[in-house]
């Protein structure tokens, strides 16, 4: 009988931490996207950006964002300097209009993100991003999805291997004859 009851009562603790985990929740779920980028060192560079630009605040809120962010790596493929210049003062609208270029407005999950395949999304910077589908992986314009759907308290990270950049406007060439002599 005591053997049977010590039996019960390990089957009781083993069921009962089993459900403890299974409600644990996510790990990441009870942290806004910032929260969760400052506690991933591969972010460092986005986070530094993401201060500079002074979008704590706005993507601390309450969303929900979804946010392709670059990875340390991703950050490396850029020219050298390119960082350490937009994060000067008097480059900080760029640097913002970047960033925006990385978020998109709502909580888009991996399984919505293949639907748009062949398609192109708005970020919340105003301009649209392509998104492509091929076997089985996105892209999001010239950056993949390495990782996906990284649940936050305010939305969704996917982690991506290359910085997107959004396109400039191009200067219009002044017409034949104007401003020469």
């Amino acid at each position: 009988m005591r053997k049977a009851i010590l039996a019960l009562a390990a089957g009781v603790i083993v069921l009962a931490a089993g459900s403890q985990s299974a409600f644990a929740g996510c790990g990441t779920c009870d942290k806004t996207i910032v929260e969760n980028a400052v506690a991933n060192k591969d972010f460092a560079t986005l986070v530094a950006a993401v201060k500079a630009a002074d979008l704590v605040g706005t993507l601390s809120g309450d969303g929900p964002f979804t946010v392709f962010a670059p990875t340390e790596a991703a950050f490396a493929k850029l020219p050298e300097g390119t960082v350490a210049e937009l994060i000067k003062p008097e480059n900080k609208d760029k640097l913002v209009a970047i960033l925006k270029y990385h978020v998109v407005a709502g909580k888009v999950m991996a399984k919505d993100v293949v639907k748009l395949d062949g398609k192109r999304t708005k970020t919340v910077g105003g301009k649209a991003v392509p998104v492509r589908v091929k076997d089985g992986k996105v892209s999001i314009g010239k950056a993949k999805v390495v990782k996906a759907d990284v649940n936050c308290k305010n939305g969704v990270i996917h982690v991506i291997d290359t910085v997107l950049m959004p396109r400039q406007k191009r200067a219009k060439p002044s017409p034949a004859g104007v401003g020469t002599k």
